[in-house]
Order: structure tokens, then sequence, then C-alpha cells
């Protein structure tokens, strides 16, 4: 038994609003996409039939067929703040939602701090190396009070390391 696809219903200015972005040579693919899903979902394609016409798993589809219908109501209450309201909240829904994990530990000051630091040689500050490591990068931003403390990996890993 297959479950029934979330009927996806536009209005005129959402549709307007799709459509332009749609053509935009400026969006960014992965909205390009996503607005053609809802575009094609409006049209009754099923999920499986824009997955293989985009290349693309059905999930993928399913997933923004979903976000769209569940957003319906807060869609029509951006409309009454007209086009640019609209467009706004429509690129907000389909925008990536913020990931999990733990948030930043270091600021871009502080990693602007360090970037500073690296681009000094050791030898100006009085160590007897002539090229960073990490272990002496991290030593010396803790040293500079930059930060509170910094693993030598944690540099490494933003160095590219």
């Amino acid at each position: 038994m297959s479950r029934r696809a979330p009927v996806v219903a536009l209005s005129s200015d959402q549709r307007a609003v799709l459509e332009r972005l749609s053509r935009s040579r400026t969006l960014a693919k992965r909205l390009a996409e996503r607005v053609g899903f809802i575009l094609a979902s409006a049209e009754g394609q099923t999920c499986a039939a824009q997955a293989a016409r985009m290349g693309v798993d059905a999930q993928r589809a399913r997933r923004w067929r979903k976000r769209w219908f569940e957003a319906r109501e807060k869609l029509s209450a951006a409309e009454s703040a007209g086009e640019d309201g609209l467009e706004a909240a429509i690129l907000g829904l389909l925008d990536d939602d913020a990931r999990s994990g733990a948030p930043s530990r270091f600021s871009a000051e502080q990693w602007a701090g360090i970037v500073a630091l690296a681009c000094r040689t050791p030898g100006e500050l009085g160590l007897p190396v002539t090229h960073w490591t990490s272990t002496e990068l991290a030593r010396e931003a803790v040293k500079a009070g930059i930060v509170e403390s910094i693993s030598p990996r944690h540099v490494a890993r933003f160095f590219g390391g």
C-alpha cells in the first residue's frame, strides 16, 4: 500500500514568484532544484517522476513537497507582505535547515587573529623556529590571548592540514 503524497496547490502569487525564481540565472543550483520540485508537484507530477527527470533520488523530491505542504499557511500569510515578503518567505523555506552539531568554539575574530599571527614569522616573536607548526601556532595563539585554549589539531584542520 503506497502513501499518498501531499497535494501542492499554489496561489497565483506563489506560482509567479516560483516561476520567476526558476528563470533566474543567479539563483543557487540547490534552490533552483527545489523550486523545480515545487512547480512539478503543483503540476501533479509524482516524486518518482521528478526524481527520474532531475537525476536525483525520490526522497529529495518527497522532502521538498512535504516541506512546502507543511508551510502552506505560513506562505499564505506571507503573501500579505507583498511580492518581496513572499519571495523572502519562499527562499527561507527552500533554504537548508540548520545542521546538528556543536556550535563553533571560536569566533571569526579569533580565527582572524590566528591567521594574522600565522602571517608573521616565528622569528619576529622570538621563537627558535623558522616555520610555523600547528603546535607552535596554537601555543602562541593562547599566549597572545587570542583564544583561551586551542588544540594543535584544530589549528591544523583550519589551515587545511
